[in-house]
């Protein structure tokens, strides 16, 4: 293979980076299901993926499954969540409210510390499509500047201002490349646990497990700030180990 074709077929494949298992210095379960691999995604190649939204996504194999968690931090229920993930030695990624992490600083700075992944979900949560453009770039870079000033020292340039997803999903094309000329990736959804709706956490375990059999995998949305999910979490976390599935953990592309 020529340079040229070399550097070429760079340019249009996501890095994807094989990792240890993260039990290896994990003082979590012995058995636990642990991440698998890391897939670091650059803007420039993949600046929207989610089957859910977009007509492509992760370059995921079978039974490869993504977590994400959407709307906190929010104390109570997203440390349980960073609980349960670190027992399992699974990383996930956050897209975080900005408000909310001004509010709750000390949970940003743990998802950083334990290896986590923190997007951007924008400031107050508002549909960005009912916004004009000036109030949608205030959204956004208000919640990114939340975000930054909580994390403080755990903040690295591969975290800022690169994930993003739209609050419900409602983005519109002139809003998505508003997003992409900031430099950030879109982030849909393959799947979700719809827990935005009033169920147990057995009854969401069994509707996420029966979507995971379906998709085979693929990016999965949860709430971090659901009662039900974080009940849930460490009972999904244990079945995805027991039926096989493998947690791919998500990072910005060093460009």
């Amino acid at each position: 293979m020529t340079p040229r074709i070399a550097i070429g077929l760079a340019k249009l494949v996501i890095i994807a980076l094989a990792v240890a298992p993260a039990h290896a210095t994990c003082r979590g379960f012995a058995d636990a299901l642990s991440t698998s691999r890391v897939i670091a995604v650059s803007p420039g190649v993949t600046p929207q993926v989610g089957r859910k939204q977009f007509p492509t996504t992760l370059p995921l194999a079978d039974k490869e499954v993504v977590l994400t968690f959407d709307d906190g931090p929010l104390p109570g229920t997203t440390d349980r969540v960073l609980d349960a993930l670190q027992r399992e030695c699974v990383r996930a990624t956050f897209f975080v409210v900005g408000r909310h992490a001004e509010a709750n600083p000390a949970l940003v700075q743990r998802e950083l510390a334990e290896g986590h992944t923190v997007g951007h979900h924008t400031y107050s949560h508002p549909l960005l499509k009912d916004l004009t453009p000036v109030a949608v770039d205030e959204e956004i870079e208000r919640g990114v500047s939340a975000v930054e000033a909580s994390a403080r020292e755990r903040l690295t340039s591969a975290i800022a201002r690169t994930f993003f997803r739209f609050p419900g999903f409602a983005s519109s094309p002139a809003l998505l490349d508003r997003v992409a000329a900031r430099g950030m990736i879109v982030f849909g959804a393959d799947l979700w646990g719809s827990d935005w709706n009033a169920m147990s956490p057995s009854q969401e375990l069994l509707l996420v497990m029966g979507r995971l059999a379906e998709s085979h995998g693929g990016i999965l949305l949860l709430h971090d700030t659901k009662a039900q999910t974080a009940a849930m979490i460490p009972f999904l976390l244990r079945e995805l180990k027991a039926r096989g599935y493998r947690i791919v953990h998500i990072v910005p592309a060093m460009e």
